[in-house]
């Protein structure tokens, strides 16, 4: 068990946690969810003893054994990748070491055999005759193969060191775990690979993540960071979300009787209590949920932007014909053979494991990069925005937001324009903020805002939920379901595309495959499966 007691943590006059007490127990994964710039990563590192609180002291259970997701991709570059995974458990990998010292001794004493009898007990105890195989298969299960399990970490690709360190903090069966963002850089496979880990793992999980199906697979309780203060509340991000937003409705209705309150809120938990996706943890989780009354759940006090797509021309049936795209970047084949028509109302996802396929036929589409060869042809009623995943050009000058936003918009009136950015979380004298100086997040609710202002009927986006809080996700997300043109975007959040898309396109190396479906559907298909497997092994 970890907990907190009147943790505070100051950064001169700005306080950022104030007395926090809160207790994690073992058997739960606890979502640590909050506004971009809340402390989020903060104070996981305050429960790790990276950073020491202003006042107050976080207390851990004698004995157990915590393990942190580092982010230092540096840090282990000289070590062997295996080895860097069994590092997680430090005891054990210190007696391995140690153990291997005395043995490769010229000149073995008594005393080194008398230490050594007494390691080999640890080292049992610990179960490290089968170090090697845990760590090699956790690898294996997040897509490290076993070719690269010798090599030092200075020689894998930044991804790759991403799943080595992920490995190193479940390696060992820790008592408490912290993971910061675990899912960054994990292909969809390794992350189903890790919800599956997560669902069974007994003891203590405390998580960052921006991926609201991420949260909600895995998490039995949500920590909410506001006003400097932590709230638990019982079930997953859904449920939180739609619970606060119900408490939120019911607020603005005080005359509401008591009995109706009660009764919606009964239905809405049973609702939730039947959807848990496995048995084992449904019957838990059901009994939390129902020991909850009208009083635990409350109103969240999130912003949440206002994002709205609309077009001013209607579109036509004819909206895009691609036919045998292929593109090569400094010799290498980034796609080939892509062929495809869209057609009025498609929502099309387009996905693939090489995120740089992506990113490059959407540029070749928007006409900033030509194929080596192919054709693609835009309906004469169509109307294009276009959101990069690389925005770095559009913020080069000093300009403020006023003005940026100004040069997108046909109304010129300055106070249209502020009403614009209040919208978008841009209030009181932030509007007068130069954009060259603007966080990964305010960049992106800015090329939102110019894409709203285009009033295009097609939305090409490219990673938009990169840099956003769980409030604007879910902003944007709603939006583009409400959407009545067309959209064609990449994401790697699971429900952005299960709940957006009705078609995937898939770019591999041999081709595409092209399938009108859900996301979820299509993760399953045995038939794709193996028609990927086939056109991915054509590298």
């Amino acid at each position: 068990m970890i907990s907190t007691n009147n943790i505070s943590l100051r950064f001169g006059k700005r306080v950022l946690f104030d007395e926090v007490n809160i207790k994690f127990t073992p058997g739960n994964c606890y979502g640590l969810i909050g506004a971009n710039g809340s402390g989020k990563s903060t104070f996981l590192k305050i429960l790790s003893g990276e950073i020491e609180s202003s006042s107050g002291k976080v207390e851990i259970t004698p004995q157990d054994r915590l393990a942190f997701l580092r982010q230092n991709h540096f840090e282990f570059d000289e070590i062997e990748v295996l080895k860097t995974v069994i590092m997680g458990h430090r005891k054990l990998f210190e007696i391995m070491e140690e153990k291997d010292a005395i043995y490769a001794k010229p000149d073995f004493s008594d005393a080194d055999g008398i230490r050594a009898s007494e390691l080999e007990t640890e080292f049992e105890k610990l179960h490290g005759w089968d170090a090697e195989t845990e760590a090699a298969q956790m690898l294996s299960g997040l897509g490290i193969p076993q070719q690269l399990h010798r090599l030092k970490m200075k020689e894998l690709e930044a991804k790759d060191k991403v799943r080595v360190l992920l490995s190193q903090a479940l390696f060992g069966n820790p008592d408490i775990l912290l993971l910061d963002e675990p899912t960054n850089h994990l292909d969809i496979e390794s992350v189903l690979w890790l919800e599956e880990f997560l669902y069974d793992f007994k003891n203590t999980v405390i998580v960052v993540s921006h991926d609201r199906h991420f949260l909600d697979k895995v998490c039995t309780h949500i920590a909410d960071i506001d006003f400097g203060k932590i709230q638990l509340y019982t079930g997953n991000y859904s449920f939180w979300y739609e619970s606060s937003q119900l408490a939120l409705a019911q607020r603005r209705d005080q005359n509401k009787k008591a009995e109706e309150k009660i009764k919606e809120l009964q239905t809405f938990i049973a609702r939730f209590s039947a959807n848990a996706s496995k048995s084992k943890q449904a019957t838990s989780r059901k009994k939390l949920l129902d020991k909850l009354t009208l009083d635990d759940i409350k109103p969240s006090s999130r912003k949440y932007p206002h994002i709205l797509f609309k077009y001013e021309k209607e579109i036509g049936n004819e909206v895009l014909t691609v036919e045998k795209l292929a593109k090569t970047q400094e010799g290498m084949m980034v796609f080939r053979d892509i062929s495809f028509t869209i057609h009025k109302g498609d929502k099309v996802a387009f996905v693939s494991r090489n995120s740089l396929a992506l990113s490059t036929l959407f540029a070749v589409l928007m006409g900033a990069q030509a194929p080596d060869s192919g054709d693609c042809l835009w309906g004469s009623t169509t109307s294009r925005a276009f959101f990069p995943k690389d925005n770095s050009n559009f913020f080069n000058s000093d300009a403020n937001l006023i003005d940026w936003l100004r040069q997108f918009s046909k109304e010129r009136d300055e106070n249209f324009i502020r009403s614009f950015l209040g919208r978008m979380l841009f209030s009181g004298e932030e509007p007068l903020k130069k954009s060259n100086v603007l966080s990964g997040g305010e960049k992106v609710r800015c090329m939102l805002a110019r894409m709203m202002l285009q009033s295009a009927n097609v939305l090409l986006l490219d990673e938009p939920t990169n840099h956003l809080d769980l409030e604007s996700i879910t902003s944007l997300n709603n939006s583009l379901i409400d959407f009545k043109g067309v959209v064609l975007f990449t994401s790697h959040d699971h429900q952005f595309v299960q709940t957006i898309a009705n078609r995937i396109i898939e770019i591999t190396p041999g081709g595409m495959i092209d399938k009108l479906t859900s996301y979820d559907e299509y993760l399953i298909d045995e038939d794709i499966k193996k028609k990927k497997e086939e056109l991915y092994a054509q590298v």
